[in-house]
C-alpha cells in the first residue's frame, strides 16, 4: 500500500482509504516516509495497538490503531516512560 495523505503527523491515510493513528513513541520513524513509501499493514495482537505498519524497504514497524479509536488508558504514558 502507498500513502495517500500524511498531513497530520500522527495520522496516515493509505491508498485503500483506511486511516491509521500512529503511536506517539513511533512518530520519529515516520519522518522519512514519502508518498511512494510502500507499507504493509499487519495485525499485531498487542493490547496497546491493533496493527502495525511495516515499511517494506527497511522493515521498520510503527504501532497503529484505526484513526477513530483511542489509545488504551495509560498505554501511551507507560510506553513512553518505558513501562
Amino acid at each position: 500500500m502507498k500513502i495517500r495523505t500524511h498531513a497530520e503527523s500522527h495520522v496516515v491515510e493509505l491508498d485503500d482509504g483506511s486511516q491509521w493513528k500512529i503511536f506517539p513513541g513511533d512518530l520519529a520513524t515516520t519522518l522519512s516516509w514519502k508518498p511512494e513509501t510502500d507499507l504493509r499493514l499487519e495485525p499485531s495482537g498487542e493490547r496497546v495497538n491493533s496493527h502495525v505498519l511495516v515499511n517494506t524497504a527497511d522493515q521498520t514497524r510503527v504501532r497503529v490503531i484505526a484513526a477513530d479509536e483511542t489509545w488504551p488508558d495509560g498505554a501511551v504514558k507507560n510506553a513512553l516512560k518505558g513501562g
